[in-house]
């Protein structure tokens, strides 16, 4: 391996490290769970969708909120605020959480068909483990925070 791609791989692997991002980024995924959750709830309960359509919905609403919040506050210092620059931002948050949220919808679609697993739990289960990887591409994809 040379010594520019160790170089890069180690710079990457540090910013992914830093405590005070990666918890603001748990926090603001809170506020996102939340948002995904109720609105999941809302559209099962209240509509004729089930668990998994409904996901799709609540999926993106909670994007929304978590872009909003991670700009103005986890990842406020990267990046031009210029509307141009937000919206390439916010276009690829969205491409970025697609994988995030192929993990959590498998999850999801996984123990609730299979396992017979209550869809909220299933849903918590699946956003848990698509965190890392929405941490990890949001971190160096959206905001590139490895050039600090």
């Amino acid at each position: 391996m040379s010594n520019s791609l160790s170089e890069a791989i180690r710079t990457r692997f540090r910013a992914l490290l830093s405590t005070a991002r990666f918890s603001q980024f748990a926090g603001v995924g809170v506020v996102g769970a939340a948002v995904d959750n109720i609105a999941l709830v809302v559209l099962v309960e209240l509509t004729a969708l089930g668990p998994v359509m409904a996901k799709v919905i609540s999926w993106e609403l909670s994007i929304m909120v978590i872009f909003v919040i991670n700009e103005q506050w986890t990842f406020a210092e990267y990046g031009a605020m210029t509307p141009r620059a937000l919206g390439k931002r916010f276009l690829r948050s969205n491409a970025v959480r697609f994988a995030g949220f192929l993990v959590t919808l498998s999850v999801l679609a996984t123990l609730v068909n299979w396992f017979d697993v209550w869809y909220l739990v299933a849903n918590l289960i699946g956003i848990g483990i698509g965190f890392f990887v929405n941490y990890t591409c949001e971190s160096l994809y959206t905001w590139k925070v490895h050039r600090e």
